[in-house]
């Protein structure tokens, strides 16, 4: 998997100071994208072990809340193994941070394993805390919108979603995560 960008500190991606990774490939092609060089695969650098521990070493400082994963499209087959890698990884060193990740795809097809393959789906959504879900509709555009660019987009808590069998919205739960 390579890479576009790694932002030590974002503020624009969840709540508080967070990490985001920016996945490269995507094939939504969302008319209006705000990061379409992403769409390409080969784009940016490929994610190696150097790469993990820069990310880790970011996420380290007390103030940092998070990782964020965007693209590009981190749910993208081609990503999921390498994606369900750093969530792991972030998950082990870092259990009281969070996880956020923005998909073009919606939570209904990732659970029904439309979308690549089904265990790693599901162990990626058990590893999520929050999944920003659908693709960005230029039409639909928002710009008063808390954490994603147009209102067909939900906020969903990804892993009590998938534990409770039923849609939690982000919104719905007091403070957030």
């Amino acid at each position: 998997m390579n890479y576009a960008d790694l932002k030590k500190t974002d503020i624009a991606n969840g709540p508080g100071v967070r990490v985001s990774l920016f996945v490269s490939g995507c094939t939504h092609g969302c008319p209006g994208c705000f990061n379409p060089e992403t769409w390409d695969f080969q784009f940016g650098q490929p994610f190696t072990q150097k790469t993990m521990d820069t990310l880790l070493a970011a996420l380290a400082p007390e103030h940092i809340r998070g990782l964020s994963l965007l693209g590009g499209e981190p749910l993208h087959p081609d990503n999921q193994k390498t994606v369900l890698e750093v969530v792991r990884r972030v998950r082990e060193a870092f259990p009281h941070k969070t996880v956020w990740c923005y998909t073009g795809y919606f939570y209904e097809n990732l659970v029904q394993g439309q979308v690549g393959d089904p265990e790693t789906v599901r162990a990626l959504l058990e590893g999520i805390d929050v999944l920003v879900d659908g693709p960005f509709v230029e039409a639909r555009k928002n710009l008063g919108l808390r954490f994603r660019g147009s209102d067909n987009q939900r906020i969903l808590l990804a892993s009590a979603s998938l534990a409770a069998g039923e849609l939690i919205l982000w919104e719905d739960v007091p403070y957030g995560t």
